[in-house]
């Protein structure tokens, strides 16, 4: 009886200590999980940034959440930014702010009808020392700048900026001049004052990933923005935003929103929107390619914003109207009924079939 064994202990000594298949996988599926959380983290990282940027622009500008995400958006998918709306709505404040809040160099160039090429992207000065010409950069050569009132100036200097803003670069006596990055254009205009101003041109309008609409504060932001302006008492307002993102993090960041996954379904849908504005009975001039991946690159932006590593057709959306505005031309019809872009998109989208 002594040398009796307990049939349970029988039972474990028995039992051979092997790894079942479902534990082989989960030793497999390590690696993956792992550069999934890795993922996980360098968004929350990229958020958060985000997150900061929005902080130090809202300790002055009250509202306006939608421009503010666009501007950053636009930034991240490294594209220019057309602003427009009335005087006194902060829209170069705002631009002046986003470049504040931004550890790399801003200039500001107000556009008149006497500002020429040369007072934009610099010249060549003749120096008796060296008896050689030698370049002067002009206030162009920074890394955001913002133009104030562009339709402004006349066309000769609006052509100057053709160049600089799609190849980022200058090409001045027979030189290239590359622009250091990221190099962002924030321009802005008024859309009732027509004496002395010039149209843009369509190919300099294409050039800007997004034109923003701003319109009036309700009363309640109202209220907000004169107890801020009482409560500052003179402070100025730039002195009061912080840099909080650096040039290389500018450059990572950009990074990370080219790789936001977008499935097959998804590019269609916006190849569908860019056509039905080619083949719309109320639109005149259609969207371009570069209106094609405008809205892709945006997208991807704002679904980066939103903490996602995925666009889905909600962001596809959002973004439509602001890169398809100023890209596109009413019939001379739609324009007599009192039509608008915005509303003409408005109408493209609910044709277009979303994806499920």
């Amino acid at each position: 009886m002594e040398d009796a064994i307990n049939p349970q202990e029988e039972s474990q000594q028995e039992i051979p200590q092997v790894e079942t298949p479902e534990q082989e996988n989960v030793q497999e599926e390590t690696p993956q999980e792992e550069e999934l959380f890795g993922a996980r983290t360098e968004l929350q990282a990229f958020r958060k940034a985000v997150d900061q940027i929005k902080a130090e622009i809202g300790k002055v500008i009250v509202g306006q959440h939608k421009m503010v995400e666009l501007m950053i958006a636009a930034i991240l998918a490294d594209g220019h930014v057309l602003i427009e709306g009335v005087p006194g709505v902060a829209k170069t404040l705002s631009a002046k702010l986003l470049a504040k809040s931004l550890e790399i160099p801003f200039s500001r160039i107000q556009f008149t009808p006497d500002l020429m090429p040369s007072d934009v992207i610099g010249t060549s000065v003749f120096n008796p020392q060296t008896t050689q010409f030698e370049f002067k950069e002009g206030p162009i050569f920074s890394q955001v700048v913002l133009i104030d009132e562009i339709n402004r100036a006349p066309a000769k200097t609006q052509a100057a900026l053709f160049e600089v803003m799609e190849e980022r670069q200058i090409t001045t006596d027979g030189f290239s001049r590359k622009m250091e990055l990221p190099f962002i254009v924030i321009a802005t205009q008024n859309p009732i004052e027509q004496e002395g101003t010039y149209r843009l041109p369509e190919a300099q309008l294409d050039r800007f990933i997004f034109k923003i609409s701003v319109d009036y504060p309700n009363p309640d932001e109202e209220l907000k923005i004169l107890e801020g302006h009482h409560g500052r008492k003179g402070q100025q307002e730039t002195n009061m935003v912080n840099a909080v993102m650096p040039k290389e993090e500018i450059k990572a960041y950009q990074q990370i929103v080219r790789e936001i996954r977008v499935e097959e379904k998804l590019l269609k849908y916006i190849v569908d929107i860019i056509q039905k504005t080619r083949n719309s009975n109320e639109i005149f001039l259609g969207a371009s390619p570069r209106a094609t991946i405008g809205i892709l690159a945006t997208a991807k932006a704002i679904a980066a914003i939103r903490g996602r590593d995925f666009v889905t057709p909600e962001d596809i959306k959002f973004v439509a109207t602001p890169v398809l505005q100023h890209r596109i031309i009413l019939t001379p019809e739609r324009e007599m009924e009192g039509g608008s872009p915005e509303d003409a998109i408005k109408n493209i989208l609910e044709q277009v079939e979303v994806p499920r």
